[in-house]
């Protein structure tokens, strides 16, 4: 996959932003299936095994959904999305992370998300 633009990267997650709020709240549904359906757990009215199962399953597809758009998912708790990108030709990555309300950061590719910075206006 190639490089977004900032414009492009926005345009992006605005598209993926109904994938990822499914993402959020099927990954709380399925932290509480897992402890339901573990050893001396707790039930669920959620279910137990099928449905757990089932979770797990649609959250690969939600991943591969956002994969398959050229962002990179760096974190699943908090979800963390990174747009592979250039600025002033150095590589960065346009950084969103769960909360954020726009694509408003940045961070070089050898700084990770420490060296996260705001993106210029």
């Amino acid at each position: 996959m190639g490089l977004f633009t900032v414009a492009e990267a926005r345009a992006e997650l605005t598209a993926l932003l109904p994938v990822l709020t499914e993402l959020v709240a099927l990954r709380a549904d399925a932290a509480e299936l897992a402890v339901a359906v573990a050893p001396g757990g707790q039930p669920s009215p959620l279910g137990g095994l099928p449905e757990f199962k089932a979770a797990q399953a649609r959250l690969d597809e939600l991943m591969t959904q956002v994969q398959q758009t050229g962002a990179e998912l760096k974190g699943f708790a908090p979800l963390l999305v990174d747009f592979p990108a250039e600025l002033d030709r150095v590589p960065v990555l346009l950084c969103w992370l769960e909360g954020d309300t726009e694509l408003r950061w940045y961070h070089r590719r050898d700084l990770g998300f420490a060296g996260r910075r705001l993106l210029p206006e």
